[in-house]
């Protein structure tokens, strides 16, 4: 089976669908990822093959056109109402419509049997119901915006759908959710599940991860990351919440903190160790709990690791990632800036799900649901069935052509 997978140019839009590409890979399946140049190190680095097209999008600045220095999105451009969160699906709207000529051809060279893509990939609709083929689409985190976005961005679509002969932008034929049924919008569009695998590229394991046995006697360990860049936070954000944090009794904090924000930051207090970002999943089962940006990756590690977690989200599918946590028992989430920015609000925060034991419980029960979940090996399996189901007709309909 040919699978051709095509993502958004943001390498952490990419990285969760790497343990499910291996997991097809590793039943003998053909895999090709086709995106601009922002992802295809992170294609690399994960063992697979892709094709460029495109220049590169570089999300960050994006992000931050228009900010003052150390302004962080969160202060210019608040949460947003509700019913404007399928609004996200604009701008992915546009870069779909900028590549789809040039992904088309790829497409029709590789002729796949089936489309895989992250759940804001439009390209991918238009070309599987173009080609016949079935379009697989694989979440991140709580989704709270890709199934708004669709329909936002319909009439935006429906034009272009018409010339090439669709009655409109389709829904993939496969939603697949990697969040824990207790962690799933209640009302949400309803997704196939598959177990989330912790990946966030390779690394050399550090000699302090080895020999790493966790925290000492009576004293805690809370591991910080705000992603692999500050460049969405600033330097100001990141010391200001390290010192509040540094400030809880007995309590080690460990920070993935890359240079030159390290440096920028200065130093810090004893309680504080700054590494260099590696794979959370190395070191996380040495920890008490997390306190993040309520990124995918972060916070689903997190999750898969049992820790309570404090969320203090950026922008985007932050925001209700962070309130899930809060409604399942295993986290607390503060989503504006003026919170965010209150060292007795976060400190308390902190000391509360380092305290009260219902927030561990609640993250362990997360925990098991998630590892009860299907495997991508399994996931994989049951897509050779639905590509296998989806070719026959289209060999049936080319058999009858040929005899007439």
């Amino acid at each position: 089976m040919r699978v051709l997978v095509l993502s958004t140019p943001v390498p952490t839009h990419f990285l969760p669908l790497v343990p499910l590409l291996w997991a097809l890979r590793a039943a003998g399946h053909e895999v090709t990822v086709v995106g601009q140049p922002d992802v295809l190190g992170a294609v690399r680095a994960c063992g697979l093959t892709g094709v460029g097209v495109g220049e590169s999008f570089d999300v960050n600045a994006m992000l931050l056109k228009g900010l003052t220095e150390e302004q962080r999105p969160l202060q210019a451009r608040p949460r947003p109402a509700p019913e404007l969160i399928g609004g996200y699906g604009r701008l992915w709207w546009a870069h779909a419509t900028s590549l789809l000529d040039r992904y088309t051809e790829v497409a029709e060279e590789y002729r796949p049997e089936l489309i895989l893509a992250d759940p804001l990939e439009y390209c991918s609709l238009i070309i599987g119901a173009r080609l016949g083929v079935p379009v697989v689409h694989h979440r991140w985190t709580v989704d709270a915006i890709s199934g708004p976005a669709r329909r936002f961005v319909r009439p935006d679509f429906r034009e272009l759908c018409e010339k090439l002969g669709l009655a409109g932008l389709p829904d993939p034929a496969v939603l697949l959710d990697p969040c824990p049924p207790s962690l799933r919008i209640p009302d949400g569009e309803p997704g196939v599940p598959i177990r989330y695998v912790p990946y966030s590229g390779g690394a050399d394991v550090p000699a302090w991860v080895r020999a790493d046995r966790g925290p000492g006697a009576g004293r805690r360990r809370v591991a910080v990351s705000l992603g692999n860049t500050l460049a969405l936070h600033g330097e100001r954000f990141a010391r200001a919440l390290l010192h509040a944090l540094a400030a809880r009794p007995d309590t080690e904090i460990l920070v993935t903190l890359p240079e030159p924000y390290r440096t920028a930051i200065g130093p810090l207090p004893d309680q504080v160790t700054a590494v260099d970002p590696l794979p959370l999943h190395l070191f996380l089962g040495t920890c008490d709990a997390m306190v993040h940006h309520g990124g995918a990756g972060t916070a689903m590690t997190a999750t898969a690791f049992g820790l309570p977690q404090l969320a203090l989200p950026q922008l985007a599918d932050h925001f209700p990632l962070g309130d899930r946590l809060a409604a399942t028992g295993a986290g607390l989430s503060f989503d504006t800036a003026a919170q965010q920015d209150d060292p007795r609000v976060v400190g308390e925060a902190l000391d509360d799900l380092l305290s009260d034991r219902r927030y561990a419980e609640s993250a362990r029960h997360l925990a098991a649901e998630m590892a009860a979940m299907p495997s991508p090996a399994a996931v994989a399996a049951d897509l050779e069935h639905l590509a296998g189901a989806a070719a026959e007709p289209r060999e049936a309909s080319v058999q009858c052509a040929s005899r007439t």
